[in-house]
C-alpha cells in the first residue's frame, strides 16, 4: 500500500480520536482531568486498560522475541496474573479506604511529606523513561515504514505525533482517556486477530496444524527448570507478579484510571477481569510470533526481533493487512503514551507542587499551571524519544523490563515497608536508601558473572531491588528508633 494513502488512514484515525477527546473533555475541570470525578464505567476502564497494559512493546516485541525465547514470556504472564489479584484485593481497598487522588499520598500518610514526594520522584523517573521507550518502539516501526518514504526525518515524525497526543488529553485527562484507550484497544485486538487469522491462511494451517509446528521448531516452549537460567519458572512467575504490583499496582497512571471508578468493588472487577483478558491476549501475541518465525523461514527472510512484524507484513501480505497492521500499531502506540502523559502531569501537580492545597490559586490559576506541566513533558517525552533513537535497542521489551528492575524497586520495597511493618521514619533516609538499593543493583548486576558464576540475575533484579530497599528502610527505622530510646538517658 502507498505510503500516502496509509498517512491519511492514520490522519482518519487521529480525527476520530479528536472527535471522541471534544465529546468528553467538554465541561472538563481539574478533578475530571486527575480521576474522572470518579464517574468512569469499570468495564471501560478494564478494556481500555488492555491496550494501556499491552502497549506497542508487545505489539511488535513480544512476537519478535519468540525466534530466541520460544514461549517463555508466558511465565511472566502468569506471574503477572498473580499480581493482578493482589492489586485487586490488597492495594485497591487502601486506596479507596483514604480516598486518595494520586496514590503516593499513602507514603505521606505513613512516613510524612519526604516519602510522599521521593515515591511520587520514583513514579515521575519510572514512568517518563518506560513510556518514552515504548513510544519510541512504535514512532521507529512508523517511521520505517510510512513515514520516511514521504521524506519526513524521524525528528519531525514524532514532534508531530507527540502534539497529536496533547491534543486530545490536554482538557480531558482521564475523563477523556478511558475513553479513547478503549476504541484503541479495540483497534489493537482487531489487528491482533486479523493478522493472526491471515497468517494461518498465508502458511495454508490450522491452528493446531500450526501450533504442532511450533513444538517441532522448538518454538512453542513455556516452562524453564533450570535454576541458573536466567528464564527460570520461579524467576520469571515471582517477577512477573512483582512487575504487575509495581508497574500497576504502585504506578500512577494505571491506578488513576481505576480510582476513577466510583465503587471499590466495580473497580476490583475491573482488575479481575483484565488479569483473565490479559493472559489470552498474551498467549495470542505469542502464537502469532511463532507464526511470524514460520512465515519468515518459509519465505527466506532474516529479519529478527522487533523488525519482523513489519518486514513480514509489510513486505509480503496483501494491501488491506498492511492497513489493519499500521491502524493497530498506531492503536498500541497512543494509549501507553496518553495516559502517561496525563498520569505524569497529575503527579507532578498534586504530588510534588501541592496544587489540590494551594488555597491561594483558584481554578483559572490551577488550570494554567497544569498546562504548564502537561507541555512541559510532552517537550521532555520528545527529548526522550530522540535519544532513544541514538540507543536504538534491538529488543525494546528487553530494555523497557530492564529500566523497570531499576526505578519500580525501590517503589516496591517502600510501599511493602509500609504495608507489612509498623515502623516509623523520619528525615532524609527514604530519598537516600531509594537511592542506594537501584546503585547497589547495578554494582550487583554489572559483577554477576564474577560473583556467581553461572548463575544469571533475570528479571529478578526488580525483586532484589525491592529487598535491599525494604533492608535499608529496616536498618534507618531501627536505628530511629534506638536513637529516641537513649536520648532520655543522655
Amino acid at each position: 500500500m502507498r505510503p500516502a494513502l496509509l498517512l491519511a488512514f492514520i490522519l482518519g484515525y487521529f480525527a476520530l480520536l479528536l472527535a471522541v477527546a471534544w465529546w468528553r473533555s467538554r465541561a472538563a475541570d481539574n478533578q475530571s482531568f486527575f480521576i474522572g470525578n470518579r464517574n468512569s464505567h469499570w468495564m471501560l476502564v478494564a478494556f481500555g486498560m488492555i491496550g494501556t497494559s499491552l502497549s506497542g512493546v508487545t505489539f511488535i516485541s513480544v512476537p519478535g522475541a519468540v525466534g530466541s525465547t520460544a514461549f517463555s514470556y508466558f511465565q511472566i504472564a502468569l506471574g503477572q496474573f498473580a499480581g493482578y489479584l493482589v492489586i485487586a484485593y490488597v492495594l485497591l481497598p487502601l486506596y479507596y479506604r483514604l480516598e486518595l487522588t494520586s496514590i503516593y499520598r499513602y507514603l505521606g500518610r505513613r512516613f510524612g511529606v519526604s516519602a510522599h514526594r521521593t515515591g511520587a520522584g520514583i513514579f515521575i523517573v519510572s514512568r517518563t523513561l518506560g513510556a518514552t521507550a515504548r513510544l519510541y518502539l512504535v514512532v521507529r516501526v512508523l517511521q520505517d515504514t510510512v513515514l520516511a518514504a514521504l521524506g519526513l526525518p524521524f525528528w519531525f515524525s514524532a514532534l508531530v505525533i507527540l502534539l497529536m497526543i496533547l491534543l486530545y488529553t490536554y482538557e480531558g485527562g482521564v475523563r477523556t482517556i478511558v475513553w479513547t484507550d478503549t476504541l484503541q484497544t479495540i483497534g489493537m485486538l482487531a489487528g491482533l486477530v486479523i493478522c493472526t487469522g491471515f497468517l494461518l491462511r498465508a502458511l495454508d494451517l490450522s491452528a493446531w496444524q500450526a501450533w504442532q509446528g511450533l513444538r517441532a521448531e522448538g518454538l512453542a516452549r513455556v516452562f524453564h527448570t533450570e535454576p541458573e537460567s536466567r528464564f527460570f519458572v520461579a524467576k520469571q512467575v515471582l517477577a512477573g507478579a512483582a512487575i504487575a504490583i509495581a508497574m500497576t499496582g504502585m504506578d500512577q497512571e494505571m491506578m488513576q484510571k481505576n480510582i476513577s471508578v466510583r465503587r471499590l468493588a466495580d473497580a476490583q472487577k475491573n482488575v479481575v477481569v483484565l488479569a483473565l483478558i490479559m493472559l489470552g491476549v498474551v498467549a495470542l501475541f505469542l502464537f502469532l510470533g511463532g507464526l511470524l518465525q514460520l512465515y519468515a523461514t518459509q519465505a527466506g527472510m532474516t529479519a529478527r526481533g522487533d523488525a519482523l512484524f513489519a518486514a513480514v507484513v509489510l513486505g509480503h501480505l496483501p494491501a488491506w493487512v498492511q492497513l489493519v497492521f499500521v491502524l493497530a500499531l498506531i492503536s498500541a502506540l497512543f494509549p501507553s503514551a496518553d495516559g502517561a502523559i496525563t498520569a505524569l502531569t497529575s503527579s507532578t501537580c498534586i504530588d510534588l507542587l501541592g496544587l489540590q492545597q494551594r488555597d491561594d490559586w483558584d481554578e483559572a490559576r490551577r488550570r494554567q499551571v497544569r498546562h504548564r506541566v502537561h507541555l512541559g513533558f510532552a517537550a521532555l517525552f520528545l527529548a526522550l524519544v530522540l535519544a532513544f533513537r541514538a540507543i536504538d535497542s534491538a529488543s525494546m521489551i528487553g530494555l523497557i523490563l530492564k529500566l523497570a528492575g531499576y526505578t519500580y524497586g525501590p517503589l516496591l520495597g517502600l510501599f511493602a515497608f509500609g504495608m507489612l511493618t509498623r515502623r516509623s521514619l523520619h528525615g532524609p533516609a527514604v530519598p537516600l536508601v531509594c537511592l542506594a538499593a537501584p546503585a547497589l543493583c547495578w554494582l550487583i548486576d554489572s559483577q554477576q558473572r564474577r560473583w556467581f558464576g553461572s548463575y544469571e540475575i533475570g528479571l529478578e533484579l526488580l525483586l532484589l531491588n525491592a529487598a535491599l530497599c525494604f533492608a535499608g528502610l529496616w536498618l534507618c527505622s531501627g536505628a530511629a528508633q534506638r536513637q529516641r530510646v537513649r536520648a532520655p538517658a543522655a
